[in-house]
């Protein structure tokens, strides 16, 4: 994996556990599960033994995706609560302005953006727009209904 993974110390800690999880609990389950079933007999006809045999395909790709994650991670440096900054940045709280409507939105990485946490990836439309912005600039991006127009509040 060549592309930067952003994570902020939370999210890095939450992969982490699911790691762990995976690691120390889900795969050995499921390897017990495998052992059971070829244990039954014909595997050609083993709907158990198909089953744990492809859950422990995807718990071994996941494991593998999250130790590259984790080896890839650059931390987002965050704010003090409350805290001023001048530009958008990686792990800024930016409040925005649309149509009357005030939202607040915090830039993360991919791998954390979350839209019912309000937490937007630096890579998608809105947050390539605003990363580098200041208070009161404003930026346009198209969305499949427009073009929709923002100013920037506010910037923690």
């Amino acid at each position: 994996m060549d592309k930067k993974i952003y994570l902020t110390k939370k999210g890095l800690e939450e992969l982490k556990k699911e790691h762990d999880e995976l690691i120390k609990t889900k795969r050995p389950q499921t390897v017990g599960r495998l052992a059971t079933a070829r244990d039954m007999g014909d595997l050609a006809e083993n709907a158990e033994y198909t089953a744990a045999r492809d859950e422990l395909g995807f718990i071994d790709g996941r494991i593998d995706e999250l130790e590259d994650l984790v080896k890839n991670a650059t931390i987002i440096a965050e704010k003090a609560h409350g805290k001023k900054s001048k530009i958008v940045n990686l792990g800024s709280k930016v409040i925005i302005k649309t149509k009357g409507r005030k939202e607040i939105f915090t830039i993360v990485g991919e791998w954390e953006s979350n839209p019912e946490e309000k937490k937007i990836s630096n890579e998608s439309p809105l947050g390539k727009a605003l990363i580098g912005k200041m208070i009161n600039d404003k930026i346009e991006i198209n969305a499949p209904a427009g073009k929709i127009g923002y100013k920037i509040i506010a910037i923690e």
